[in-house]
């Protein structure tokens, strides 16, 4: 009896020790899920079908049917081998197959080609059976597969410099995976399947961006054989117009007033572009040092109130420039073209190498094309860092990457032209000194102005700040460059920013 008696004991013990343990696994899983996100959980946008129109599939599976030999080697091969010599086609009417269709994988011309189906257009080639269609490209040599189910994609769109092309099979694996995760709810409303991307698309550029010239030069610039002036007279119009910021009326205007010098506006703008001739080669062929982590962007800036494109790609650790571009659009060529000046000079990218930009879908379908013109030694992720908080782990680790950049461009084109940053450094350590250029400065600089600072870079911007304002100390924030100042005893500022890592 007190057998029995201890060991229902022990049993009920068991099962309370076991209730515990779920209640505390359920409360550390529920920790977890919420202060702790798993970093594929995080950057994963696909589990919400409303960001799916952004996310960039992965290269199609090729089929190549081209091959060395043509029909005039395969005649004279089946004659040998079987001891039939293949003929033309005996026609009982008249054909209307154009004479200049060829069969895409042997080249066999018009009299070796049948109607296959009759009016649909598909014909079929009799020396190498292939099948196709002259005027539909999923009939060409080369067919474009989707990598999930494996049938042909279908050309949807044909844009200014790309194809579309999709995969329709109502059975693929990857289209019914994507309409599991949208509302039943948005199915059954006109037009739903269309709010939401659930096929797989494939974009093909019909224009070789890696064949185009990164160094193209103005047309209409001067050479530096001068008839009229000389090169003194060019280095007055470049201090003139350049570094005192004058236009080029009034520089024409003070080089006559000064020196008088007659010279029109148009050759000083014509002597700027000389000049910058001479200074691009040197600077796009630098051997700037080229580390693991890139970062890039892209904006905007307007010239006579037209709206222009510059990409920049940055080395996050030396702070260089290593590729830019200047474009009218923001499609995915001037990607391509700022990459490839970035990648120039390199085998192969770095070890645990990282590209860092922003949600911007024409970054990843820049990488796809260099993986698929280079392969794997150039087949690299875009890290996107998506939105102004940090929302994730991804942005969490990376949003100090992508500062910099963001810093950059808003110091480049200073929305309201108020100021100017230049950087110095020795590419060998990390310190910079930071030159400012204040246009509603009219004062001389003084050393005991809070114009001049020192600058500390932090590994967490978000803690270091909380502790300053717990401090009391932070004198001034400038949250739209993501930096803030302190006050040091003496009563001096002190700048604090980002890290780079």
């Amino acid at each position: 009896m007190y057998k029995i008696l201890y060991i229902y004991t022990l049993i009920l013990y068991l099962l309370q020790l076991i209730q515990y343990q779920h209640k505390q696994i359920c409360w550390l899983l529920n920790f977890i899920c919420r202060y702790i996100p798993l970093k594929q959980w995080a950057f994963d946008d696909s589990h919400s079908p409303k960001y799916q129109k952004f996310k960039i599939d992965e290269l199609p599976l090729i089929t190549d049917f081209r091959q060395d030999w043509t029909y005039k080697e395969l005649i004279p091969y089946y004659e040998k081998r079987y001891g039939k010599k293949i003929r033309p086609i005996s026609r009982r009417s008249e054909c209307d197959i154009p004479d200049s269709c060829t069969c895409p994988r042997c080249d066999a011309p018009k009299p070796f080609l049948y109607k296959n189906n009759g009016s649909k257009g598909q014909l079929l080639c009799k020396i190498c059976d292939a099948r196709f269609s002259p005027d539909e490209s999923r009939f060409s040599a080369v067919k474009l597969r989707c990598p999930h189910c494996g049938n042909t994609l279908i050309p949807k769109k044909d844009r200014k410099h790309f194809i579309v092309h999709k995969c329709v099979n109502p059975k693929c694996s990857y289209y019914l995976h994507n309409l599991k995760k949208v509302d039943k709810s948005d199915l059954k409303e006109d037009y739903g399947k269309n709010k939401y991307k659930l096929h797989y698309i494939y974009r093909e550029f019909t224009i070789d961006f890696f064949s185009m010239d990164l160094n193209t030069l103005p047309k209409n610039a001067s050479s530096l054989k001068f008839s009229k002036h000389n090169a003194h007279v060019m280095s007055l119009c470049l201090t003139l117009h350049v570094n005192l910021g004058l236009s080029l009326r009034k520089t024409s205007q003070a080089l006559k007033d000064l020196y008088n010098i007659s010279i029109s506006h148009q050759q000083i703008a014509n002597y700027c572009k000389t000049a910058a001739i001479c200074i691009k080669p040197f600077v796009d062929q630098y051997p700037y040092e080229k580390n693991e982590v890139f970062t890039a962007d892209e904006t905007y800036i307007k010239i006579r109130g037209i709206k222009t494109y510059v990409w920049l790609i940055m080395n996050a650790a030396t702070r260089s420039i290593l590729g830019y571009q200047v474009s009218d659009n923001r499609g995915v060529g001037p990607c391509i073209l700022a990459m490839r000046m970035a990648f120039q000079n390199l085998k192969k990218l770095p070890e645990n190498f990282k590209f860092i930009a922003d949600g911007y879908s024409a970054y990843p379908l820049a990488a796809m094309e260099f993986a698929k013109k280079f392969g794997k030694d150039f087949t690299f992720s875009v890290t996107q860092v998506i939105g102004l908080t940090n929302d994730d782990a991804v942005s969490t680790e990376h949003r100090p990457f992508k500062q910099m950049i963001e810093r950059l461009n808003r110091t480049y084109k200073a929305s309201d032209g108020s100021f100017i940053l230049t950087y110095m450094g020795d590419m060998a350590t990390g310190f910079q000194l930071e030159l400012t250029w204040l246009r509603d400065r009219k004062e001389a600089y003084d050393l005991g102005d809070n114009e001049f600072h020192l600058a500390f870079e932090v590994d967490n911007m978000q803690e270091a700040y909380q502790k300053h304002k717990a401090m009391g100390c932070v004198c001034y924030e400038n949250k739209d460059m993501g930096i803030y100042f302190i006050n040091d005893p003496d009563g001096y500022w002190i700048e604090i920013i980002p890290g780079g890592h």
